[in-house]
């Protein structure tokens, strides 16, 4: 059974940054991959790429990027949140590492 995972982030743009949030279907008990979070960027119109140092930011990918940066905030499967944190930085490090180079 597929379960709704709310992505929270940030999106730093010249005039100050937004948050939003994104929504991703994931298998229960499963965090989004990192495939799926690109996807969910890019379906919003942002073309990222993970930042190498920071497995939680993102950088725009496009010179005519309207953006500076995306910052995941929280992933929110229901009962359990992963917040801004060593936990979601791991998750993020783990699910970026297994598809950099598919990327």
């Amino acid at each position: 059974m597929d379960m709704e995972c709310i992505v929270h982030f940030t999106v730093g743009h010249d005039e100050g940054p937004k948050k939003l949030r994104g929504l991703i279907f994931v298998g229960e008990g499963e965090m989004p991959t990192g495939d799926q979070l690109l996807d969910m960027f890019g379906s919003m119109g942002f073309q990222v790429t993970p930042d190498p140092q920071d497995s939680q930011l993102f950088l725009p990918s496009g010179s005519d990027s309207t953006f500076t940066y995306i910052r995941v905030n929280e992933l929110d499967i229901g009962q359990e949140k992963h917040v801004e944190d060593r936990n979601l930085k791991s998750v993020l490090n783990n699910l970026l590492q297994k598809n950099r180079f598919g990327l």
